[in-house]
């Protein structure tokens, strides 16, 4: 699914909005939660899961073309944990 596909999903499910609210609603919760994630801080919905940062070290990668050694520096990169409620409706298969 993709972000026009969810807000018109929800659209469709809130006729009292409109197209445009609702955009701005989606727009406003992914900035929030964007936002925590930069700030360093973990986020947590029950019943769906969890947002966090995983730290990476810095380390020695190479260039799959040359072949060069080339270093890679250190980097938090967002990470999702499926909360039970989640995982289990996943499997399933409703």
């Amino acid at each position: 699914m993709i972000r026009s596909e969810l807000i018109n999903r929800l659209a469709a499910h809130f006729p009292q909005f409109t197209t445009k609210d609702t955009e701005l609603a989606v727009k406003a919760i992914l900035e929030a939660l964007s936002n925590t994630l930069v700030k360093g801080d973990r986020i947590e919905i029950r019943g769906f899961g969890s947002f966090g940062l995983n730290y990476r070290p810095p380390r020695i990668g190479r260039n799959p073309k040359t072949g060069e050694a080339v270093p890679v520096p250190a980097k938090a990169v967002p990470h999702f944990q499926a909360g039970k409620e989640l995982r289990t409706k996943v499997d399933s298969g409703s």
